[in-house]
């Protein structure tokens, strides 16, 4: 399964970008249609069905809504807040070289 490194953020039961957030490594399924994130399955949203227009992909189990994005050098990931996300140990080395102009692994241009 290919796995990047992408901005996460809870999307159900919050205002607009004031949801908790993280920069963490997501597993993705062939089609990219499905994410495994921290234990839980997130599908993408399709069409006009859903109901948070901020939300890219739900939870299977439960239904919340996340937005999931390739995190920005510029830290700007929360469109309308300023609201920094919590980096994972496990990435926070390739994330920070990142940032300082080092691709990401799995994508070529960063």
């Amino acid at each position: 399964m290919p796995e990047r490194i992408m901005y996460v953020q809870l999307k159900t039961g919050y205002n607009t970008d004031q949801g908790p957030a993280w920069i963490t490594r997501l597993r993705f399924s062939r089609s990219w249609r499905t994410a495994y994130f921290r234990g839980r399955t997130l599908e993408r949203v399709a069409g006009l069905a859903r109901a948070n227009f901020d939300a890219n992909f739900y939870d299977v189990d439960n239904a919340e809504e996340f937005w999931i994005s390739g995190p920005k050098r510029d830290r700007t990931d929360a469109r309308y807040s300023r609201q920094q996300p919590e980096v994972d140990e496990d990435v926070r080395a390739e994330y920070e070289a990142f940032l300082n102009g080092a691709p990401l692994p799995g994508r070529g241009n960063g």
